[in-house]
């Protein structure tokens, strides 16, 4: 067996970013940290920082006044903020700055009048964060479908806006829709979706070319894992995502084989190496580290946190 090991692959900036602030909080303040929501959607992550005494959390109403509490990476509404400040509950917030970007070109497209389409994934964190920043002006839409299915009113100022973590080609077909519906449609000067997103997929893009199997390490409920996965899929390729070693099983391999292995961006550098090393015994796999860009993106912590940084 072969393993093409992509690069760039697992923590992207922001995730880096939010456990740090995470572990830097807690070291600070001692235990219980409350987190809204998982620190980032990967399920050693969160298992690891709750051995170490967070308590991730739902509802804010599960924290206690004046407690210590930390937005995760996704992002929040202003009407979570505004309840927590309500509760005296001393927040840091760790949203990565590329949704915080999401989060601010709503306001201003409101601010100026416009309808925003979001093209995001109902139900996620990102996505209601985002959209709480003007739920009062934003439609969700999920596939090119949705936009065929939007009724707008003729002379409205429209733009559109997507989630950070999204497929690039899934979210391009929505675009595209939008723009032939909509000519006139504005959109952000930059694309909302993050460099690692699109760096971690254009890997999986090319690579699988070589490949027989594309091991996807990540949470089920990690939406930039689940495209890498489709991704590998959508190129004729059996993809699996797995959250370690633990979820292989032998009978999706040849001896023979050529497996490309990458990690999401909330995927920790561990548990990949868990799953080299299991191939390595189990079928005696040799090991190319195949680097398609650098990375050397760093966000600065949260301001509540950096002077207590080393």
């Amino acid at each position: 067996m072969e393993i093409i090991l992509a690069s760039p692959r697992g923590f992207c900036a922001g995730v880096n970013m939010a456990i740090e602030s995470l572990d830097l909080a807690l070291n600070a303040f001692g235990a219980p940290v409350y987190v809204y929501h998982e620190i980032v959607h990967n399920k050693y992550v969160v298992e690891t920082f709750r051995a170490k005494g967070a308590i991730f959390v739902d509802h804010l109403s599960e924290v206690p006044e004046g407690s210590n509490l930390l937005f995760s990476a996704h992002g929040v509404s202003p009407e979570i903020r505004r309840v927590a400040r309500e509760r005296k509950l001393y927040a840091i917030d760790a949203t990565c700055p590329l949704v915080t970007k999401v989060h601010l070109e709503a306001v201003r497209y409101a601010k100026e009048g416009y309808r925003i389409i979001l093209i995001g994934h109902e139900g996620h964190d990102e996505v209601l964060g985002t959209m709480g920043e003007a739920p009062e002006a934003m439609l969700l839409v999920e596939s090119p479908e949705d936009v065929d299915k939007l009724e707008i009113p003729e002379g409205t100022k429209l733009a559109y806006l997507t989630q950070t973590t999204l497929s690039v080609d899934d979210a391009n077909r929505i675009i595209m829709r939008l723009r032939s519906r909509f000519p006139k449609i504005a959109s952000p000067p930059k694309d909302d979706i993050c460099y690692a997103t699109q760096n971690r997929q254009e890997a999986v893009r090319v690579l699988s070319d070589e490949a027989d199997v594309v091991l996807v390490l990540g949470s089920q409920n990690s939406s930039n894992s689940q495209r890498l996965k489709e991704l590998a899929a959508e190129q004729g390729v059996r993809g699996y995502l797995i959250d370690g070693a633990a979820d292989i099983d032998p009978d999706w391999f040849q001896e023979s084989d050529k497996v490309v292995v990458t990690a999401g961006a909330s995927a920790p550098e561990s548990v990949v190496q868990e799953c080299i090393e299991f191939l390595k015994e189990r079928f005696d796999a040799r090991v190319e580290i195949r680097e398609l860009r650098k990375e050397e993106v760093h966000f600065a912590l949260p301001k509540e946190l950096r002077s207590l940084a080393t």
